[in-house]
């Protein structure tokens, strides 16, 4: 399906997904690990502004590289433990569109050697078959009604599509957002706003229900009425009901993808009668995984605190 408002002249051509290592469900691991000594550098604006516009350089690109490297042992990592996909955390180059120490990789010191590292995570990712993804910060939305916010978030967007497009990872995955003054107009904006992306963020660029506002019968006219896949969240959609039951929120899911589907999972923290039942567990309780959901081909980025260890619990749980 073509967009109706994307920045392009033809349809883009299904994103590519590398083949998993085994059948079943791939079980991804979001961005960190609490046992594997694999560790991604930050800083902060603040820190940066301490520093000579050189020196400020210097350390960014140490950074950079250093955080490149890191991908790569994360990516070797997962394949070692069996675990299919690999989120990418947003700040993979910190403070990459702050408004005053942001910065272009490629005019970093030893830049296209930093581009060049992300490139060959891409080329092991592919080799390996694991799938890599992104999904950015909350503040990251296109149906705020204030201009400049929804500037900050194509820049962000656009930063994280440029990654993307180096590793290979084909999703870019964001909530619809606020309800602001009508859902109706939140999301007309929103669609709006996907012809200011660039092809290899449009591309990439996929919608999530959320545990408060947007259902997945609220999204699912947008996907399918864009061409964005939908995310579907199942601790989200048991948080926030709407008329679907989970076999036909899975099912309508679905249909909005063209490539393998990317859905998350997570388990409440004290249980679905203890409070605040949207808070996450360290693991999953594999009840909670949908019955529908097993002997399909998805990606399920599961969401947990303890990391790789729910992971591992969970695909041992599962037999996968």
């Amino acid at each position: 399906m073509t967009p109706r408002h994307a920045r392009q002249t033809k349809s883009p051509s299904a994103l590519a997904v590398p083949a998993a290592a085994s059948t079943g469900l791939r079980l991804g691991l979001c961005c960190q690990f609490v046992d594997e000594p694999i560790r991604f550098r930050t800083t902060t604006a603040a820190a940066c502004l301490k520093l000579t516009t050189a020196a400020r350089a210097v350390k960014l690109s140490e950074i950079c590289q250093a955080n490149a490297d890191a991908l790569f042992a994360a990516i070797e990592c997962c394949h070692r433990l069996g675990i299919g996909a690999f989120r990418v955390n947003s700040q993979i180059l910190p403070v990459k569109t702050h408004p005053v120490v942001g910065y272009d990789v490629a005019k970093l010191p030893g830049g296209a050697a930093i581009i060049e590292r992300f490139k060959a995570c891409g080329a092991r990712a592919k080799e390996l078959g694991i799938r890599t993804s992104f999904h950015p910060d909350q503040f990251v939305v296109l149906s705020s009604p204030r201009e400049e916010v929804v500037d900050r978030s194509i820049e962000d967007i656009e930063y994280q599509a440029e990654v993307a497009e180096w590793i290979n990872a084909d999703v870019v995955n964001i909530h619809g957002g606020g309800a602001y003054d009508s859902r109706e107009s939140a999301l007309e904006r929103f669609a709006r706003n996907l012809g200011r992306l660039s092809l290899r963020a449009r591309t990439r660029l996929t919608v999530e229900n959320d545990d408060k506002i947007y259902t997945p019968s609220e999204l699912l006219p947008l996907c399918r009425r864009e061409g964005v896949p939908l995310v579907y969240d199942v601790h989200h959609h048991r948080c926030c009901r709407d008329e679907l039951s989970v076999e036909e929120a899975t099912d309508a899911a679905i249909s909005t993808w063209d490539r393998e589907p990317m859905f998350h999972l997570s388990s409440p923290k004290e249980g679905w009668n203890g409070p605040g039942p949207q808070r996450h567990h360290d693991f999953i309780d594999a009840a909670d995984v949908p019955a529908c959901w097993l002997g399909r081909t998805l990606t399920i980025e599961v969401e947990a605190k303890a990391k790789e260890r729910a992971v591992l619990q969970l695909r041992r749980e599962l037999n996968q």
